[in-house]
């Protein structure tokens, strides 16, 4: 936990910047694996729904939620190119990609974000212990040096602090809006 510190400066550009993309009409895209994958879809659902504070529903979509197009699409295209493919499909010029994973060595997160690059994309990553090719691969990351059930724990506190900045860049967008 003491690692994230160093970080939190980050994380609270990262959620000004969501915010912005969001609010904006933009959307945000997640992938992880495993464990991962769950701290992913739990992101995209905070965003959708709700972290702590009543406000607009938020484009974010999470691309192994829709085990149907996934299953399809690691059947006829294979595992690693299974998020590009929906990457491609859903994210757009000035879209938010982020991709978890405790190792950084998925193929189909690096595959991701490949595609998420070539789209224009921004592309975040959380991992563990660098250096890592994910957190290489994009523009930005924060990697935790630790076994992975640590940092399963961390980045499921890194997520909330994402969703309380998100919240609070939408409130004082709002507030700012009413004023203006």
């Amino acid at each position: 936990m003491r690692q994230l510190e160093r970080h939190l400066a980050t994380l609270e550009r990262w959620a000004g910047e969501l915010a912005a993309v969001l609010l904006g009409g933009g959307r945000l895209l997640t992938a992880g694996n495993g464990g991962s994958a769950a701290e992913a879809q739990h992101l995209s659902a905070e965003l959708v729904g709700r972290y702590s504070r009543e406000r607009r529903p938020l484009s974010a979509l999470c691309l192994h939620a829709e085990t149907s197009s996934l299953s399809a699409l690691a059947n006829d295209y294979g595992w690693e190119a299974a998020y590009a493919r929906q990457v491609h499909a859903h994210g757009r010029r000035g879209d938010v990609l982020l991709a978890l994973s405790t190792s950084g060595e998925s193929t189909n997160l690096l595959a991701a974000v490949d595609a998420a690059a070539g789209l224009g994309l921004r592309t975040w990553a959380l991992t563990g212990t660098p250096p890592n090719r994910l957190a290489q691969a994009c523009s930005e990351s924060v990697s935790i040096s630790a076994a992975a059930p640590a940092v399963q724990e961390v980045h499921l506190l890194t997520v909330h602090l994402l969703c309380a900045g998100v919240d609070e860049a939408v409130l004082a967008a709002k507030t700012q809006e009413s004023r203006g």
